[in-house]
């Protein structure tokens, strides 16, 4: 293969008389001479001391870096942003983070368009940097890997295991008086040991399990402690294969199809995965052009059986799946059950197949992931509702243990603060569907995470008592009865804006239905009456995002429309 073969792009930037500027900018930053005939390739760091999630990651970067450049690549480290949910979860500032995914993934088109590299190796660590990093990818389908930064260790009090999520439902406990201010203190002090994302089956680990089943991470990238030798040859083999990829003429693209995209989902069900994984999977299979659906996770999950008993509807951490042998254990119990399309290529230049040919069973004695044929439940927790209130597709996470269908009165709040307020204070009673409008894409905007309200619900003991629904989302840590990514959202005229105070609700899991009981014509008049609420930015990124972003049952992306 020609030289150009494998550097299409830093060719452009760096051969010739003419681009002698170029290369006398690049000579400080550490090129030698030597450097300039070789690969550039981008190594996206999503790391900040926002949050414990990216504390660790320009470590990770450099370990990437030098897997570049010990493979004949010349490797240059770059920043994107990231946000924190749980430092801004419940506040005015939860709005930015759905948001932070479309920046992420604007800053690398960016940078790498800009710079003209190569291929690019791109590492996360929260649960916005993971799509954001892919969506990025996918845009410039330029060869590349996706690292894991890796999942935090549980923090400990007394014989508890903790994380983000005890400390939310503590919250609620304590309002409840079933704790005192020590207790809640030395359980929010505890929770979070040291660096690496949420310990759960959360949002991060369930896209990052998403994204080695989509075949865009090399295998056991999504199931390592942050800090650990693991993550950090992890990241040097990363560095490594995107060379190979560049001269192999393996691009992104080729790897994230639609039957790779039917494996991630797959893989979410059987873990149990976070609803943010629907959102998130329709926005990055939109970025590479496959008609990803909201109908595709109801065929696929009548299908697939929900086999891991993992935080926060289970009992374990991810750090626990880590100690027996991640996701390739599962994906291959998945392979032989036919559930998995095992000629899908991947980041390894090899099959889905191939790939599992090596992976190794989990231990006998183990009770983390079920037996095929002894599921937690016997299809996807992930349930697509329609109805009268969403016509166009809701998200619940309902594994059984919520139950199957619920019917109240509602209890309507205009925005997630005035419902917390309620639950915490007893305003909300045993029986009613907390109903929180104008949350949405544009609405909010920025569709916050729910996870105070439904962790309050939690720590206030109202789980099987109270759903809550809405058409702003849920973090990965939500569990109860809660529908979320309601569509069309409130502030559009979406149903979910005329519900009123007492109004029957039910939401039926097994007929997948979410309705509101009013009378046709009275639904018809208080329509005619709505108007549409002025918009809460005007100005700045929000204003801009509110105003480009798709619905939810889209992804939620900002450029949809442009084509």
């Amino acid at each position: 293969m020609s030289d150009k073969n494998i550097r299409p792009f830093s060719s452009l930037v760096v051969d010739g008389m003419e681009r002698a500027p170029s290369r006398s900018m690049l000579y400080p930053v550490g090129f030698t001479d030597a450097d300039f005939g070789k690969p550039q390739i981008g190594v996206a760091s999503t790391w900040s001391m926002v949050t414990p999630c990216n504390m660790h990651i320009n470590r990770l970067a450099e370990d990437a870096a030098r897997g570049v450049d010990s493979n004949g690549g010349k490797a240059v480290i770059f920043n994107t942003i990231t946000i924190s949910d749980g430092i801004s979860m419940g506040t005015e500032g939860m709005k930015y983070s759905l948001v932070s995914r479309e920046v992420i993934a604007d800053s690398i088109e960016t940078v790498v368009g800009c710079q003209g590299f190569d291929g690019i190796v791109a590492i996360g660590g929260c649960d916005k940097n993971m799509p954001g990093c892919l969506i990025g990818i996918a845009r410039l389908n330029r060869p590349a890997v996706f690292v894991y930064g890796g999942t935090i260790l549980p923090g400990c009090h007394g014989e508890k295991k903790l994380d983000i999520v005890s400390v939310f439902e503590a919250v609620g406990a304590r309002a409840n008086d079933r704790i005192d201010d020590a207790e809640l203190h030395a359980i929010e002090s505890k929770a979070i040991p040291g660096p690496g994302s949420c310990g759960g089956m959360y949002t991060a680990n369930t896209m990052a399990s998403a994204i080695e089943a989509l075949g865009m991470s090399l295998p056991g990238s999504s199931a390592q402690a942050a800090i650990s030798k693991d993550k950090q040859l992890d990241c040097e083999r990363a560095g490594a294969q995107v060379v190979k990829l560049l001269e192999l003429g393996i691009k992104p693209r080729d790897i994230m199809t639609q039957k790779a995209f039917e494996n991630a989902i797959t893989v979410v069900i059987a873990l149990g995965g976070s609803t943010n994984a629907v959102l998130h999977l329709l926005a990055m299979a939109d970025a590479c052009g496959v008609d990803l659906k909201l109908d595709d996770f109801t065929r696929i999950g009548q299908h697939v059986p929900m086999l891991a008993d993992l935080k926060p509807s289970g009992k374990y951490s991810m750090a626990e799946l880590v100690e027996i042998g991640g996701i390739q254990p599962l994906m291959k119990e998945l392979l032989k059950a036919g559930l998995l399309h095992g000629d899908c290529l991947t980041v390894t230049g090899k099959t889905l197949a191939e790939n599992l040919a090596a992976a190794p069973d989990y231990p006998a004695e183990q009770d983390i992931i079920h037996a095929m044929d002894k599921p937690i439940k016997k299809d996807s927790h992930l349930v697509i509702l329609k109805g009268n209130l969403a016509p166009e597709g809701a998200v619940a996470k309902i594994t059984g243990k919520e139950g199957l269908r619920f019917t109240g009165k509602a209890r309507v709040f205009e925005c997630e603060e005035l419902a917390l307020k309620a639950i915490l204070d007893g305003t909300v009673q045993k029986g009613e569907v907390i109903v929180i409008r104008f949350e949405g894409p544009k609405g909010g905007p920025g569709m916050r995470e729910m996870l105070s309200p439904t962790s309050a619900v939690m720590g206030k003991g109202l789980a099987k008592d109270v759903a809550l629904i809405t058409d702003g989302r849920f973090s990965g840590g939500t569990h109860g009865f809660v529908v979320g990514h309601i569509t069309p959202e409130a502030y559009v005229g979406g149903l979910l804006a005329i519900v009123r105070d007492g109004d029957e609700i039910s939401i039926d899991a097994e007929t997948r239905e979410l309705n509101l009981h009013v009378e046709t014509s009275e639904i018809q008049a208080r329509l005619a009456r709505w108007t549409q609420p002025k918009p809460r930015y005007t100005k700045g990124l929000l204003a801009k995002y509110a105003k480009l972003v798709s619905s939810a049952s889209e992804g939620a992306v900002t450029d949809k429309y442009l084509d």
